[in-house]
């Protein structure tokens, strides 16, 4: 049974503060589409620029938020069936909503990726401490609201809800 090894609140400012990492490089950099080199994650390299690397975080909070609303309603992410549980499928994932982001405007992404984030903050904190440790998620994730946060928020080899940080190199809270 896998449980959370931080609670709602402290989940919730280690994401604000690991997309404060990029917002704060995103301030740095005038032109989000130049050539940038993030590092690779656990699946590949996928990102050319800053531009990229919103487009991919969004991706993932996307999903992430989806998983959390889903199991909220007892139902189970399509993201959490064994076909999508590949190396391959995250790459493909990876590569494809790197792809779909190169055809938006960076100002949207930002914009985009900031409301996403803020939506998934506000999700998480909508647990209280039980709530956030209760193992009923349902589906096949064998563990808590709490722990399914904490599994789609972290890259495979990063730590707890250092998404941008692993890709920039970063260190969070």
């Amino acid at each position: 049974m896998r449980t959370p090894t931080i609670d709602a609140a402290g989940a919730a400012k280690l994401i604000q503060a690991d997309h404060q990492l990029l917002l704060d490089r995103l301030a740095s950099v005038p032109e989000l589409r130049a050539p940038y080199r993030v590092e690779d994650g656990p699946l590949g390299h996928f990102c050319d620029s800053l531009h990229d690397l919103v487009a991919h975080i969004l991706m993932w909070d996307e999903i992430t938020l989806a998983v959390l609303l889903e199991a909220a309603a007892g139902r189970s992410h399509w993201s959490l069936a064994p076909e999508w549980e590949t190396a391959e499928a995250g790459s493909a994932l990876n590569a494809g909503g790197v792809a779909a982001g190169r055809h938006l405007p960076s100002e949207l992404l930002v914009d985009r990726m900031s409301s996403v984030a803020d939506a998934l903050v506000d999700e998480v904190l909508r647990y209280d401490g039980p709530a956030w440790s209760d193992p009923a998620t349902g589906g096949p994730f064998d563990g808590s609201i709490g722990a399914l946060a904490e599994y789609f928020a972290t890259p495979i080899d990063g730590k707890p809800y250092e998404h941008v940080g692993r890709h920039l190199g970063g260190v969070v809270g």
